[in-house]
């Protein structure tokens, strides 16, 4: 069993986030610059022992397309050509900035620290995965 890894694509930044090898437990991974992304996932797929990638998908609260659902598509089609070996699955990210906004305040974080962009994205991509195994159950 491989670990299932999160993405919350952004135009200049990407969230990771990814499961312990049992699939139980979300944790945030790393931000990545959104240009190296394919790279760093050649590299991270390399190492772990991915089998799933959850790619965060935008829409509106009528769940109409965002000026971001394009490019997610887009980068949809991307992975499938790259990763043919890995099953990706879309999930709805709608609100996970505000959740990982308001996890790193419950959490006590630093207002320097959540300032920190990166730090917000690799968060929704934990929240992302979150939401899609409690799905998966």
């Amino acid at each position: 069993m491989g670990r299932i890894l999160a993405i919350d694509l952004g135009r200049k930044r990407t969230g990771l986030a990814v499961t312990d090898p049992l699939q139980i437990i979300a944790s945030p991974l790393e931000t990545v610059p959104t240009h190296k992304l394919i790279e760093y996932l050649k590299d991270y797929f390399i190492k772990e022992l991915v089998g799933v990638i959850v790619l965060g998908f935008p829409t509106n609260l009528n769940n109409k397309d965002t000026d971001m659902t394009a490019d997610v598509r887009a980068f949809y089609k991307k992975l499938g050509k790259e990763f043919p070996d890995k099953a990706i699955h879309l999930q709805d990210e709608k609100f996970t900035s505000k959740m990982a906004l308001d996890a790193m305040i419950a959490g006590g974080m630093k207002k320097k620290d959540r300032r920190v962009k990166g730090n917000i994205d690799k968060i929704s991509a934990a929240i992302i995965l979150q939401s899609y195994l409690e799905i998966k159950k």
